[in-house]
């Protein structure tokens, strides 16, 4: 809708519940993968970066395939129409999300093949094709396929005794058609490229030339090896013809729980159907198929022709994150090696000659809580320094009687987990509450839940109903006559590996009041506590709501009585129906109301007489933005708070989820420096539009680039040298 028809409409009356006020959930979401995608379509991205960011794309497709767009399939095949605020119906979306995505997938792939593989040879990559290769290199792709490939290949054919195979979810497949030269009948098989083996195929140091000179990598994917290497799996038969497919399968599953005697044994079975029994919501064919054998699949797979995506080049992507690895650290991102948190510095001393010597050992992490609240930036300042040290003195600290933690999202060989059972083995009391149901992480949590429970933590799986999305440690110590609590209260997931991509704050506090709170938030999950109220913390689903409600509510009231209201909120996804409405009536009220949003906004900004006070821009950069700041004016007394919740539906009434004021007023200005920064970036910023496009920030003439990440790493670097 035009800015005139909305202004037209304001002057007859502004219904807040109108759909025109609401952006579709999906339609959303493919706009954040487009702006992922742009990063790869940038020229001013190093170009092995660009080449990550179509991974990651593919990536995030894949994901997207098999939990929200299979979920808007049911929902079409069944007639079903959430009352969703945009009103959009699901066979609607599903149109607009095809003619979205074909556009999107073919902009992809032509970048790949057009720009970027062309543009690797000039610093000696190639990705060929097989039947370019000379002749020794061919002879070590045929030798490579007999003694690496072949014995792990199981062709399955397709006839009368042979039903079509079951084929798992993301598989990449070489259907291939044979005919027998005796009787000219032709069957199809169905040979499945491994995913054990590493995707592309690299010639060893003595080939490794182009055009008779010496180059860095050359290589071709293992499927062009397969297929040109079939006579291997039919003997006697003569090929016809191959042709690669890829599908993808609805992965999101209900468990119920209240139903299930233990949970961790029904989400295993859950996983492994999941695998092999989802209904297949899309199909990559290769563009080269023959109408004949497309028909064929799909009746197989039982899709219709608008889950199908014919694809003009390599398949799966995502797997493009293998030219990382190569030896060009100029065509990367600077390396960023996270710092000591300024307070977490061994410690040093001076000699009297004013020489500086450190301690070989961290700082005892305890006593510097005890002089106040220490706040962390990942991947600016250390997670293992700081997160990882912290558990890890608890867990050998005698004077530590106790360790409760939430563990959501983290690494099988987590040095976390390992610290956690050497809590358990020193005879501490360590309680570990494991999200079974994080998704696409289920099997991992499994896992190390195993070990958990086998060294003897405590491992509970949460409540009921609820998912468990808090980040939040807990630590009792014995201190003289007395009992001191230790907190820790994160953004982000307690994963040492995602903490050098992820952007994320942390708390550490020995504040009594957090404390406290921890205690009953931690009785809750584990027990049968009814603890509604908290003394500081914001918990979902209990309080969160309410709370944010009524901090916005009071910047109403300011604004209304003449004073300034404002507020700045960071966070991955805005949803929620009843908050965007709120902000809504905030913006009538004359609230200034910026927004950073890296993924789904549902909020139209700009809107005359609806939202024209609020503006939302999302960063897309060399790390993934997953921090949640929350900021209220308050009269020009801000408010700060940090927490593990976005304004999502889920995230306020269906899972737990603790959000933290952040009151020492250092801290505060710590936070209000990274808001600042964000809400001045003119090179990784994309600002929203009322019609739900972005357009990117780019610096103005004579106009620095301001670029969020770059400018906090030389923030921190600067911080560092001064403290």
């Amino acid at each position: 809708m035009t800015k005139a028809k909305l202004t037209e409409q304001t002057e007859q009356g502004i219904d807040l519940s109108d759909s025109r006020y609401y952006i579709n959930r999906e339609v959303s979401w493919l706009g954040f993968n487009e702006r992922v995608l742009h990063e790869a379509l940038d020229p001013r991205t190093p170009l092995l970066e660009r080449l990550k960011f179509l991974a990651i794309y593919s990536s995030n497709l894949d994901e997207f395939f098999m939990v929200r767009i299979s979920g808007v399939m049911e929902q079409a095949e069944a007639g079903v129409h959430p009352n969703t605020p945009d009103k959009t119906t699901p066979a609607k979306q599903l149109e607009i999300m095809r003619s979205h995505l074909i556009e999107q997938v073919r902009l992809q792939h032509q970048t790949f093949t057009q720009e970027l593989l062309p543009a690797l040879t000039e610093y000696g990559v190639y990705l060929q094709n097989y039947l370019d290769m000379t002749e020794e290199q061919t002879f070590y792709l045929r030798d490579y396929f007999e003694k690496r490939i072949f014995p792990v290949l199981t062709p399955l054919s397709v006839d009368p005794s042979h039903p079509f195979p079951r084929m798992s979810n993301l598989s990449l497949n070489l259907a291939v058609k044979v005919a027998n030269p005796d009787t000219g009948i032709e069957r199809f098989a169905r040979v499945k490229v491994p995913s054990s083996l590493p995707r592309f195929v690299g010639m060893p140091e003595p080939l490794c030339t182009f055009q008779g000179e010496p180059c860095l990598w050359i290589g071709v994917p293992l499927e062009q090896v397969i297929a040109e290497n079939l006579g291997y799996l039919f003997p006697g038969m003569t090929i016809v013809g191959h042709h690669l497919f890829r599908i993808t399968r609805d992965a999101d599953f209900p468990v119920l729980e209240d139903e299930a005697d233990d949970l961790l044994i029904a989400i295993e079975k859950e996983i492994n159907k999941r695998r092999l029994e989802g209904f297949v919501c899309r199909v990559e064919m290769a563009s080269t198929m023959p109408d004949d054998l497309k028909e064929s699949l799909m009746h197989e797979l039982k899709v219709s022709s608008d889950r199908v995506y014919e694809v003009d080049g390599l398949l799966n992507l995502s797997d493009l994150f293998f030219f990382q690895s190569l030896p060009l650290p100029d065509l990367k991102d600077q390396p960023w090696v996270a710092l000591v948190p300024p307070r977490l510095k061994p410690v040093v001393e001076l000699d009297d000659d004013g020489n500086r010597s450190y301690s070989e050992h961290p700082p005892n992490i305890f006593a510097i809580l005890r002089d106040g609240d220490i706040l962390v930036h990942h991947p600016y300042e250390s997670f293992g320094r700081s997160v990882q040290e912290f558990i890890t003195q608890a867990a050998n600290d005698p004077k530590v009687l106790a360790i409760k933690i939430t563990l959501y999202r983290t690494s099988g060989d987590s040095p976390i987990v390992k610290a956690l059972i050497a809590a358990a083995e020193n005879r501490k009391q360590v309680v570990a509450l494991v999200e079974l149901k994080a998704r696409f992480d289920e099997a991992n949590n499994i896992e190390w839940a195993k070990k958990l429970e086998d060294a003897g933590v405590h491992v509970v799986y949460g409540i009921v109903g609820l998912k468990t999305h808090t980040k939040t440690t807990l630590v009792v110590r014995e201190e003289g006559n007395e009992i001191r609590r230790y907190v820790h209260i994160g953004t982000g997931n307690y994963n040492p590996k995602t903490s050098k991509l992820y952007t994320d704050l942390g708390l550490f506090s020995c504040r009594d009041d957090l404390g406290a709170d921890l205690t009953d938030l931690f009785n809750f999950l584990t027990g049968y506590s009814r603890q509604k109220a908290y003394r500081k913390l914001l918990v979902a689903p209990l309080t969160l709501r309410d709370r944010m409600t009524a901090l916005i509510h009071r910047e109403i009231e300011q604004a209304q009585n003449g004073g300034q209201g404002k507020i700045v909120a960071k966070m991955n996804s805005l949803v929620d129906y009843a908050m965007i409405k709120l902000l809504y009536e905030a913006s009538q009220a004359g609230v200034e109301i910026d927004l950073i949003v890296r993924g789904i906004c549902c909020l139209r900004p700009g809107i005359p007489g609806v939202s024209e006070n609020i503006r939302v821009i999302s960063v897309i950069g060399q790390f993934l933005e997953h921090s949640r700041i929350f900021c209220f004016d308050n009269g020009g007394q801000p408010e700060y708070y940090i927490g593990s919740a976005d304004w999502m539906t889920r995230n306020l009434d269906r899972r737990v989820e603790a959000v933290v004021p952040i009151e020492d007023p250092a801290l505060v200005k710590e936070l209000q420096t990274i808001l600042d920064i964000m809400l001045a970036d003119n090179r990784q910023a994309w600002e929203m539009a009322s019609d739900g496009t972005f357009t990117q920030r780019r610096p103005q003439a004579g106009e620095n680039e301001r670029g969020t990440h770059k400018t906090l790493m030389a923030y921190a670097l600067r911080r560092d040298r001064v403290l």
